[in-house]
């Protein structure tokens, strides 16, 4: 991942901008408008780009232990900051994840309320956008929820393919990597899908299911 790639993905989550607060072009910052917050910070050093990111105390010690690049704050606060050294040895999908958990911590953002209904949605069962769009808050905001679930930071833990559309019908291939990705998915979760739709009267997830 190049400093281009890291501030790019930054700038791509809702109402941020770049800055380079201190006068020097090596370090170049993503903040969040509405609270002039910084997630991303970019700075090259020791002949490797750098990225400090915001980390959850649950989350700041599986980094570090899991990639020895990933190590306390530099210059920031060591317990809630994390540095990624782009060295290579971290999958860009793991960077991304930082930065989008990154994002979250100092936001309250739709993203993050989004990704918490998502999570509601138990095993064998599908919600749709506009649902999921309800149980973060707004039921207008239903796009947000596609927008959302395609930045997904940890398919592992947010199980966006429990979300189709208002009719059941699957998301393109693109959300999942191939053709019947999200098929799989479902069906091993108990769902049956036919021609690449989903039964919402059978499988949809009933309000009181999410509380």
């Amino acid at each position: 991942m190049t400093r281009e790639e890291a501030l790019s993905y930054g700038l791509s989550f809702p109402d941020t901008y770049q800055e380079a607060p201190f006068h020097d072009p090596n370090w170049q910052l993503v903040r969040v408008k509405k609270y002039k917050k910084a997630f991303l910070w970019t700075y090259e050093r020791e002949g490797h780009l750098n990225l400090n990111v915001k980390v959850s105390t649950e989350w700041r010690d599986f980094w570090r232990s899991t990639y020895a690049a990933v190590i306390p704050g530099y210059h920031q606060n060591k317990e809630h900051w994390n540095t990624i050294i782009v060295d290579g040895t971290i999958p860009e999908d793991d960077i991304r994840r930082m930065i989008a958990e990154s994002y979250d911590l100092v936001t309250d953002s739709p993203t993050k309320r989004i990704y918490e209904a998502v999570k509601k949605i138990p095993k064998g069962k599908v919600a749709t956008y506009s649902q999921v769009a309800e149980l973060a808050g707004n039921k207008r905001m239903a796009r947000a929820v596609g927008n959302a679930l395609h930045h997904n930071p940890d398919p592992e833990h947010i199980p966006c393919f429990r979300v189709v559309n208002a009719k059941g019908e699957l998301a393109g291939a693109f959300a999942f990597g191939e053709a019947e990705g999200q098929a799989d998915l479902l069906r091993a979760d108990g769902v049956e899908v036919v021609d690449g739709r989903v039964d919402l009267s059978r499988y949809q997830m009933e309000r009181k299911e999410s509380y």
